[in-house]
């Protein structure tokens, strides 16, 4: 049994007098760590060694900030192996999203190197005669993140590295889900030669989370996770003056028309249905068939579903691993049976799947729900699993029109040869990221992670320009220098 320690001001230590949060192998079923559920007192603690680093690390010159960011990056390319592995392990992911999972954080790490140019202000002479103006950006002070289960690296490396490569110092609270590779990921910061109190390390619920929201001296929260968290999270954390970046739930729609590109739109929206358990906001949740894509694109999709092998994270021949508790597990296959009884035909049926070398892991198999009726449990509810709820339309602008009625809009793609239909579901869809022929348009680090409506709270996403300007404030100078033969205000 591993303990899961907190890391406050460069130091590491166990927290043994306060409840603990079990943390699981899914795969396996089997408990691996306890992560404690720090109070109040735990977390003000870590703001004030974030305080304490603030004002040397905001000195510090960028030049030398993005250094260390340089070193970090080595760091997580030499341990690549031992993070997947780790990732893999208390998530349920497979080794390959595991990968990823990795890879698309240190695009981020790479995206904070940059962070000298990224800063850089502006300026313009003689804005009036004889006086210039300049902007510069400096940082807010103490930050803090939370971050969910399903990215145990990505989300957490979308949040600290820009925050500290801007001068902010940082507080971390990942997923009690979740804990040991946002320990992993800061022990190797520190290796890197991050300054003590720079970033700091907190496990937690709900409590710890309040704690952060209502902490006078933490000036922005980051989030991702389910909406009505995310909404609770950003009108809690503005109401004392933070700023506040809420990334929530989502229910995706993948569009197949009837010219789709067949073996590419089942490719995609298999890798974007399944992918990860479907457990990530930017899963394809909801497939419109329009018109003869019902005949053309979903017999192959039934089948490529069917040949999907569902088993521990570890094997590299598993296509797809576990989701992350038994709770889970059982709410989604609740959500299937719910769905069946409103009228959705179960094409393909996960309920019943079993790993036969780990009968106690929290499986449940890739699930097809086909010919969906509008208003049922699959549109209005995020499932967050292996199930893919697919509709039946006539054409391009019905779907459009059911898809705009989603409370949701993190993203949204569509599967034709048309450029026709493709330029119109791109202007017209209300979603803020889309993708042609594209299963999951999620961007890279250098673009906004750009959620709409309830999949975003907030102004400045995640990731790429916004993520420094959020981080940041700007500060204008409009100055004037006079010379002797201006009288006496020079002589003065």
């Amino acid at each position: 049994m591993q303990a899961c320690p907190v890391c406050i001001g460069g130091k590491w230590r166990n927290i043994t007098d306060l409840p603990l949060s079990p943390v699981y192998n899914p795969s396996e079923g089997t408990l691996i760590a306890e992560a404690p559920l720090c109070n109040a007192s735990i977390i003000a603690e870590a703001v004030q060694a974030a305080k304490e680093a603030f004002p040397d690390w905001w000195q510090t010159p960028a030049v030398d900030r993005a250094q260390v960011f340089f070193r970090y990056k080595a760091l997580l390319e030499r341990d690549a192996e031992e993070l997947t592995s780790l990732i893999a392990q208390e998530h349920g992911k497979t080794l390959s999203e595991a990968k990823g999972d990795l890879r698309r954080g240190i695009q981020m790490v790479e995206y904070a190197c940059g962070i000298p140019a990224l800063l850089m202000g502006e300026s313009l002479e003689n804005v009036a005669r004889g006086i210039d103006c300049e902007t510069v950006r400096q940082p807010l002070g103490v930050c803090a993140g939370i971050s969910p289960f399903n990215f145990p690296a990505m989300v957490p490396l979308w949040m600290f590295p820009v925050a500290i490569a801007c001068g902010n110092t940082y507080v971390l609270k990942p997923s009690e889900k979740v804990p040991l590779t946002a320990i992993r990921l800061t022990e190797l910061l520190l290796e890197a030669g991050l300054p003590a109190g720079v970033l700091n390390l907190v496990h937690g619920g709900a409590d710890a989370v309040e704690a952060l929201l209502h902490h006078p001296d933490v000036r922005a929260i980051s989030f991702v996770g389910s909406t009505p968290v995310a909404r609770h999270i950003y009108t809690t954390a503005t109401a004392q003056g933070k700023r506040v970046q809420a990334a929530g739930g989502a229910k995706n729609f993948v569009i197949l028309m009837p010219d789709a590109p067949v073996s590419e739109a089942v490719r995609g929206l298999t890798e974007a249905a399944f992918g990860c358990a479907g457990e990530r906001c930017m899963a394809g949740s909801m497939a419109v068939a329009i018109g003869s894509a019902v005949k053309t694109v979903l017999p192959e999709l039934e089948n490529a579903v069917r040949a999907l092998r569902v088993g521990a994270s570890h094997d590299p021949a598993v296509h797809m691993g576990p989701v992350i508790t038994a709770a889970h597990r059982d709410r989604v296959s609740g959500l299937i049976d719910a769905s069946e009884a409103e009228g959705a035909r179960v094409a393909v049926d996960g309920r019943r799947c079993q790993v036969q070398a780990f009968p106690k892991g929290f499986y449940i198999g890739p699930t097809i729900l086909d010919a969906v009726p509008t208003g049922s449990t699959p549109l209005r509810e995020e499932i967050f699993g292996p199930v893919l709820s697919v509709l039946h339309m006539e054409d391009l602008e019905a779907a459009i029109a059911l898809a705009n009625q989603s409370a949701y809009g993190n993203g949204a793609s569509i599967f034709t040869s048309s450029g026709r239909a493709a330029r119109e579901f791109k202007h017209r869809i209300r979603a803020g990221m889309v993708g042609i022929n594209v299963g999951v348009p999620a961007a890279m680090a250098y673009f906004p992670f750009s959620g709409w409506n309830e999949s975003f709270f907030g102004d400045l996403h995640m990731q790429g320009r916004e993520a420094v300007a959020f981080f940041t404030q700007q500060k204008v100078t409009t100055s004037r220098w006079f010379s002797p033969s201006d009288g006496d205000i020079w002589q003065k």
